[in-house]
């Protein structure tokens, strides 16, 4: 089939009587950037402008320029501010005993609050504190901290670590005590992380449960041998 942008005698009168579209001229470079830096230049100086830049270069505005940089400004503050308040946490952090109250308990208004009461002789409990720290990274707007548990509660039984509770507004929302209680010896980041997004102290983008298809596999068992204790009991076996 012929090129229709091809320069024949043949195509110009096609492209006359209308059968044949325009021939499609080559871009220019230099224009096509012209009209780049022109559409560039449309954009207000202040809207690349940071908070910093924007207070230094108030007296190169006039007053119509002025009125929109305080309304930009405000808008700019408040993203600010927001991403601030998001941003709060980040780390795993270690309180003793006597700052639990201000911590924990006290802490901000609507603000979920994880802290692991914990062991170091405790393989567990390093474990849980590895995942802690990675998931503190991750989800900055809850706070997450850890405290020895003697420096917490005397005499507290090994066999209940690590412990893990979630509070909000000075309440505890949630707990895993022990090791089955908190994954297992096992225990994934991805499995920790889908727990605590379970009782809402964050927001997950995993979409399912890490452990499903062992839960699943659990619950037919446990189903299994419950069928087949009912139906030894009427005396057919399996064996």
């Amino acid at each position: 089939m012929q090129d229709p942008n091809e320069d024949t005698e043949w195509n110009e009168i096609l492209r006359n009587f209308g059968i044949l579209p325009p021939k499609e001229e080559p871009k220019d470079e230099i224009e096509e950037m012209v009209l780049r830096l022109q559409k560039e230049a449309m954009v207000k100086p202040y809207e690349k402008m940071t908070l910093a830049q924007l207070k230094e270069a108030e007296d190169e505005f006039d007053d119509e320029d002025m009125k929109a940089i305080e309304i930009y400004r405000e808008k700019r503050l408040q993203e600010w501010k927001a991403l601030k308040k998001k941003q709060k946490f980040g780390e795993l952090r270690e309180i003793s005993g006597n700052q639990y109250v201000n911590e924990v308990t006290n802490a901000e208004k609507d603000v979920w609050v994880i802290i692991h009461l914990y062991r170091s002789s405790i393989p567990m409990c390093l474990l849980v504190n590895q995942h802690l720290s990675l998931l503190a990274r991750k989800f900055p707007e809850t706070k997450f901290v850890k405290a020895i548990v003697n420096s917490c509660i005397q005499h507290y039984h090994d066999n209940c670590l690590p412990t893990i509770f979630a509070y909000k507004n000075g309440q505890i929302e949630s707990k895993f005590i022990g090791i089955i209680e908190c994954g297992g010896i096992n225990l994934k980041l991805e499995e920790l992380e889908w727990k605590l997004a379970e009782v809402g102290a964050i927001q997950t983008d995993l979409e399912e449960n890490p452990k499903k298809d062992i839960v699943d596999v659990m619950a037919h068992s446990l189903w299994y041998w419950g069928l087949e204790g009912k139906l030894e009991k009427k005396g057919i076996s399996f064996s």
